[in-house]
């Protein structure tokens, strides 16, 4: 489902082991709810908050094309919209069988305005995973602080 739920509290830093098993399985499930009829790329997308709660998105295509919606901000939005501002990590899951799922320059830019100091789980098909901190995928970004100067 493309729910949430209670999670159980994280330490600082890196999720521990189960939680970020957990942040895996949920997005495996988003993935399973994408609704992407024209592309048949379902991505799934789950958002741990600094509080450790989790909110999980899926992509959401339309026959206008530039109306669709990636799982990485589906995530975001359900989150904001119900109070959260402050994020731990996220992990994307894909199909993909041979490369890691990264997400799109578009989703970089809204996950990196909560900040660049979280991480980014990016999944192959097999759960092999590889982690980064938003600001190596997104260098030299532009942000809110920056409208303050």
């Amino acid at each position: 489902s493309c729910g949430h739920g209670p999670a159980p509290s994280a330490p600082p830093g890196q999720p521990q082991a189960q939680l970020l098993q957990l942040l895996f399985r949920r997005s495996r499930e988003a993935k399973n709810s994408a609704y992407c009829p024209y592309s048949r790329f379902p991505v799934g997308a789950a958002l741990l908050t600094a509080g450790g709660e989790i909110f999980s998105g899926c992509n959401v295509e339309n026959a206008c094309y530039s109306l669709g919606v990636c799982a990485e901000r589906t995530a975001i939005q359900k989150a904001i919209s119900e109070g959260h501002t402050s994020f731990k990590a996220m992990a994307i899951t894909s199909d993909l069988g041979d490369d890691f799922i990264v997400p799109c320059g578009a989703c970089r830019q809204v996950m990196r305005e909560f900040g660049t100091d979280w991480d980014v789980y990016l999944t192959k098909a097999d759960g092999t995973y590889i982690v980064k901190r938003l600001e190596e995928l997104l260098p030299l970004s532009f942000g809110p602080e920056d409208l303050k100067k």
